[in-house]
């Protein structure tokens, strides 16, 4: 009977232990994703077959299906830790910053989970091996253990810096500022997205993950203080940096440097009487100017702006002086590209906020080309933006950025810009 007990509870001592590896020991500052038993704080925003199940004190991807399972609550930046075992030619990914319906490694950032070491994927680009954020950045190969052994992964992620390491090793040091192929800006909108769910994202293969936790290394933003690799166009004080608009495009070329600075001169003024700066905190027009236009021009570039508009107001953004990604209080919502004929013209979904609320753009314009968010929703992917001065033409390579006047009061915050070198042909 005695050697029996001891059997009974060495056994039981054993599974303890094993499903104790499912949970890592607590770490300072991190929160632990799974408990080891159960789903909970995760969601299954795509479920292929048996989806993700809870196996041995693991997650695992059920074999055969699937899908994307998504933490509950979203992050921006985060220190993600987890353990991970491949089985022969496995196949899944981190989705992180993701939107919950879409796929992850476009719409959001995917890095890969992968055995490098399959024949099937011998001839894979070197964006799509393991750790690589999915046809962005490779990723360093050969620091994966044996297939059928545990592995440890750190992903880190503090603004457009995601770090990633493997067993120890940094396999990934990637600035997404340096992205700068236009096509791979035009596919990989996701790696503009400041925040979103991070996931596993399932293949049909048993892939299983063990002691995953997170810190969140969120902070409050300010308004209008520096943003790494951005440029404020609006520094909280006063108008430094800002002019007055002088007439269209096609006019300025025509004047002569005389009338041009006479011009300038009193739409400047103009300018002064109708925009302030209130509280030290945004740019507020009265509605009886005109429109407020960078010094600089720009070409390729990603833009970031906060606007308020009351109940019925209208407004906009114009890039490389021409109208206009739409500002209003609409059915069919903001961010559209107002002036377009032949191309789209409508966001794809409306995501403002109601009247009185402060809405966000990020607009990335590459080319012709231009993207918008609008309070972290893809509204605009990849749009061409006609020349609404002359249709003959293509848009202007170089231009002024302008908050547009259209008779009504407006408010504008958090105005950065990121300047996109050209890629050498």
């Amino acid at each position: 009977m005695r050697m029996a007990v001891r059997l009974t509870l060495s056994a039981a001592l054993a599974l303890s232990f094993l499903a104790s590896r499912s949970i890592a020991a607590p770490e300072d500052g991190f929160t632990q994703l799974f408990d080891g038993k159960t789903l909970d704080g995760w969601q299954h925003a795509s479920k292929s077959g048996g989806g993700y199940i809870v196996d041995n004190g693991e997650l695992t991807c059920s074999a055969g299906g699937g899908g994307n399972l998504y933490t509950t609550k979203e992050y921006s930046d985060f220190v993600f830790r987890f353990e991970f075992k491949l089985p022969p030619g496995g196949n899944n990914g981190v989705g992180l910053r993701a939107p919950l319906h879409g796929d992850a490694a476009y719409l959001g950032m995917e890095s890969q989970i992968l055995d490098d070491t399959a024949a099937q994927y011998a001839n894979l680009k070197p964006a799509q091996y393991h750790g690589s954020i999915y046809m962005v950045a490779a990723g360093k190969r050969g620091y994966a253990k044996p297939i059928g052994e545990w592995n440890s992964e750190e992903i880190r992620a503090v603004g457009r810096r995601i770090q990633i390491r493997l067993n120890g090793t940094l396999i990934v040091d990637a600035d997404l500022n340096k992205v700068t192929d236009p096509e791979t800006l035009a596919s990989h909108p996701g790696i503009l997205r400041p925040s979103g769910y991070i996931g596993f994202l399932g293949h049909g293969d048993a892939v299983r993950f063990r002691n995953i936790r997170i810190r969140d290394l969120a902070k409050p933003e300010k308004d209008n203080a520096p943003v790494s690799g951005f440029t404020r166009l609006f520094n909280g004080k006063d108008l430094t940096g800002w002019k007055g608009l002088v007439a269209d495009p096609p006019k300025r070329e025509q004047m002569t440097e005389e009338q041009l600075g006479a011009a300038q001169a009193e739409a400047d003024a103009q300018m002064r009487a109708h925009w302030k700066v209130v509280d030290s905190e945004f740019l507020e027009y009265d509605g009886k100017g005109n429109s407020l236009c960078t010094v600089k021009d720009y070409g390729d570039f990603e833009m970031v702006v906060d606007w308020k508009i009351h109940p019925g107001a209208d407004s906009g953004i114009y890039l490389r002086g021409s109208p206009q990604v739409q500002i209003w209080d609409r059915v069919e919502g903001s961010a559209g590209l107002y002036n377009n004929q032949k191309n789209p013209s409508n966001p794809t979904v409306k995501a403002d906020l109601p009247p009185g609320q402060w809405n966000r753009f990020r607009i990335l314009m590459v080319g012709e080309k231009v993207t918008i968010y609008l309070n972290n929703v893809l509204v605009v992917h990849n749009v061409t933006m006609e020349n609404y001065w002359d249709r003959t033409k293509p848009i202007y390579p170089v231009g002024q950025l302008e908050l547009q006047h259209h008779g009504d009061q407006l408010q504008f915050k958090n105005v950065y810009v990121r300047e996109i070198a050209k890629v050498a042909p």
